[in-house]
This record gives structure tokens, C-alpha cells and sequence, in this order.
């Protein structure tokens, strides 16, 4: 099902750009998903296409959960276009199935009666847009007369692709293995990388992007900068282990936070280590783990063989009994626990 589902989505975010590219835009779309950057970006170029310069003050409209009502979407749709051949109204966050019985008949209808002069957008951003099969008539009516669109997380290729673009038009380039360190120090949206490219790209002297430049400006998100301590780890650099933690706690990020992340990655340790033992590559961990980046997935089946699977597991149970005496001993002081955790795992003995 997973599998129909994403083939559904790339197909409809296909149909979108073709249909903005020849224009021939729909009357009926709905935005969703977690890559706004992109759905932003697709927003726009609409605007652009159908709204004549000057004009977007009589022919964009906007409605959100607060100023909703059928009638005023109503009026909105039977409004001619002020010299242009269409108008645009973007309805932001209404919850569509749970609107009355009344209301839903209503919005169906006005789904099957939508004139050639509208296009008329639902965006979903601060709820999840979820289809609702058991009530019929409005489905029915979505999926005949809508195109939903959901803009979700790009592929590591794509992702590194459009940040060498991002980058090329800040007169920069960058390397395809630098890019996928970018996406795993700062995550695999849009949204939050934009920002770092263009520090990046305003901060870097030369025109070739270096990873030097990346880690002095860049924000790591909180797994990356856990990654790095048990990187360290891994090749027993315990000075380097104890800063990363020393860092992290002075970032007030919560221990019983660092202790999750820690948890996840000796569990992707181990899946690595008995991968490696059945000489499988860091394509399967990123496939299995769901991996956007192929830098970690490349580090941990390069440090995965200096422990045995054994203390992976052992990591991995004490991570657990960490977790529990923190979230069940009165008076615990979490960050104590959490370096005492890191010193037994310090002095269990390595392995060839």
C-alpha cells in the first residue's frame, strides 16, 4: 500500500509541474505535506502564471480556519476575475471532512460546479490533510474533481541536486558527497536547508564550497551532533566524546532527548555491524533505516566493525535501563546518568 501511495504522489506532483509548465493549471487542488519550501514554491509559480502583474489584489484571495465560511468561499468563486481570465483563492488549514453533513454536501457540490475562471487551492500546513473514504460523497467528489498534491521529503539525489543549483545561483559550487553531508548535519527539507546554503554561500571565501565552511556556519540538528559522539566513540576518542556531550548539555538540549538519539543510532550501529558481517553495503542500511543521506550510513558500516554485535546489544539494553531510571528514580539527576552511561559504555572492551 505504502508502495501505491508514494507512486500516486510522484505522478500527481508530476502532473503539477507539466501543468504549470503548459499552462494548463486545474480548477481544484490540494496542497499537503511536509516539504512547505516546495508547495511555496509551486504556490507561486500559479500565481505567477494565471495573476497579471498589478492585479493580485482583485484576483487572490485568501481564507483561513478563523475567516472560513461556505458563503464567503461561495462568493469568492461566483466573483468574475478583474481583468485577467482567472482568479485564485487559497483556502489555508480547513479540515474539509469535518465540516456538517450540511456543509460537506455543500462544498461537494461546489466541487462539481467550479467554473472554468477559478482555481481554487486547499492548503494544508498547520493540520494534516487526511481523506475520510467513509464519507462518500465528499471523497468521491475529491477524487474526481481535485488534484492533491503532497509535497513530501525529496530523495538524497534530488536533494543534492537542487542544493548544488541553490549554490551554482549564489555563484558557488559544491560536491555531491558534501552536499549529502549538508542534508545529514541539517535535515532533508527545503525549508530549513535554504537558509544554511545561503549563510554557507555568504560565508564562503572560494568559489568550491568545503566542508570547513559548512560545520563553521552551519546549525547541526540535534541528531547530527549526537552522531558525532558516538562517531567519537566508536574509535574510542573519548575526549571527543565527553566534548560533544559537554557541547550538547550547554545547548540545555534535555538528556532524556540526547539518550533517545543515542538509543536509535547503537540500534542502526547494530543493524550495521550484522550487515557488515553478511557483507552487505551502506546502500541496505540507508534503504532499511530510510536514510536521506548516505554520509551516516557510510560512517556507521565503516565504524561498526570495531565492536562486535554482542555490545552493540548491551549498548542498546543500557540505553534502555538509562531511560527507565530517569523516568522512574525520584530525584535523579538525568545529565549524571547520562555520562555515567557514557563512561561504562567507554570501558566495555573493543573488538577486531
Amino acid at each position: 500500500m505504502a508502495i501505491k501511495d508514494k507512486s500516486a504522489d510522484t505522478a500527481a506532483f508530476k502532473k503539477l509541474k507539466k501543468d504549470i509548465k503548459e499552462e494548463s493549471i486545474q480548477k481544484l487542488y490540494i496542497f499537503h505535506g511536509v516539504e512547505h519550501y516546495l508547495r511555496d514554491h509551486y504556490l507561486e509559480q500559479i500565481k505567477q502564471k494565471l495573476l497579471p502583474d498589478g492585479m493580485e489584489h482583485f484576483n487572490f484571495h485568501t481564507l483561513t480556519e478563523k475567516t472560513f465560511s461556505l458563503n464567503k468561499l461561495s462568493e469568492l468563486v461566483d466573483g468574475l476575475p478583474m481583468m485577467s481570465a482567472r482568479t485564485v483563492i487559497v483556502v489555508s488549514d480547513v479540515d474539509l471532512f469535518k465540516l456538517n453533513e450540511d456543509g460537506r454536501r455543500t462544498i461537494s457540490e461546489l466541487f462539481e460546479t467550479l467554473p472554468d475562471y477559478v482555481c481554487l487551492i486547499f492548503l494544508y500546513d498547520l493540520i494534516d490533510y487526511k481523506s475520510d473514504g467513509r464519507i462518500k460523497k465528499l471523497a468521491s467528489a475529491i477524487k474526481t474533481h481535485a488534484q492533491v498534491v503532497n509535497f513530501a521529503r525529496q530523495n538524497a539525489n534530488d536533494l543534492s541536486d537542487w542544493i548544488a543549483r541553490r549554490f551554482k545561483a549564489l555563484n558557488h559550487t559544491i560536491t555531491r558527497d558534501d552536499a549529502q553531508y549538508l542534508i545529514f548535519l541539517c535535515g532533508d527539507l527545503m525549508t530549513g536547508l535554504i537558509s544554511e546554503i545561503e549563510k554557507i554561500g555568504a560565508f564562503a571565501t572560494k568559489t568550491q564550497v568545503t566542508r570547513a565552511d559548512i560545520d563553521t556556519v552551519a546549525i547541526p540538528q540535534l541528531d547530527a551532533v549526537v552522531f558525532q559522539m558516538t562517531d567519537a566513540l566508536a574509535k574510542k576518542d573519548f575526549p571527543k566524546t565527553y566534548e560533544v556531550l559537554g557541547d550538547l548539555l550547554s545547548m540545555q538540549e534535555e538528556p532524556i532527548m540526547i539518550l533517545a538519539v543515542l538509543g536509535k543510532h547503537f540500534r542502526q550501529l547494530l543493524t550495521a555491524r550484522i550487515a557488515f558481517s553478511k557483507g552487505l553495503d551502506a546502500q541496505y542500511l540507508m534503504k532499511l533505516w530510510e536514510m536521506r543521506s548516505s554520509y551516516p550510513a557510510q560512517k556507521m558500516m565503516s565504524n561498526c566493525r570495531h565492536y562486535s554485535i554482542g555490545w552493540y546489544q548491551k549498548a542498546i539494553l543500557l540505553c534502555m535501563e538509562t531511560d527507565l531510571e530517569i523516568k522512574s528514580v525520584i530525584g535523579l539527576d538525568s545529565k549524571d546518568a547520562l555520562i555515567s552511561l557514557l563512561v561504562t559504555l567507554s570501558v566495555e572492551e573493543k573488538v577486531s
